[in-house]
């Protein structure tokens, strides 16, 4: 990932997604930490609260269910509290694929990505 990567929130949502959906979730974690790091501080939970989803997947594919627990965990506390703009990420959806995807861990079918935005959108809210 480029140290100086410089998209757009929206872009940056569609290129993470497509991370997720290629089962690169390490990938669309860089991403959103580059986010993280540049947009606004009352951005912080957003960007990286999908960060820790990101890597609490790629935790998950890896067989470590403690540390994919703990990071789902913390990532959905991030997005519970954020109240700023989302660019498209519908929060209470991608809060109910964490609750499911914390359920699956340990199981034979743990969880493999998310759909953090639908690639249409694009607006910030």
């Amino acid at each position: 990932m480029p140290e100086n990567l410089d998209l757009t929130p929206a872009q940056a949502l569609v290129l993470g997604q497509e991370y997720l959906d290629a089962g690169l979730p390490f990938h669309a974690h860089e991403v959103f930490e580059a986010e993280w790091k540049t947009r606004p501080s009352e951005e912080r939970d957003l960007w990286q609260g999908l960060a820790q989803l990101a890597v609490g997947i790629t935790h998950a594919l890896r067989g470590n269910r403690i540390g994919a627990d703990a990071l789902l965990r913390r990532g959905a506390e991030r997005l519970e509290r954020y109240r700023g703009p989302t660019y498209g990420v519908d929060i209470p959806a991608v809060l109910r694929q964490v609750t499911r995807a914390r359920a699956g861990l340990g199981t034979d079918t743990p969880p493999a990505s998310l759909v953090v935005v639908r690639r249409h959108s694009t607006s910030a809210e």
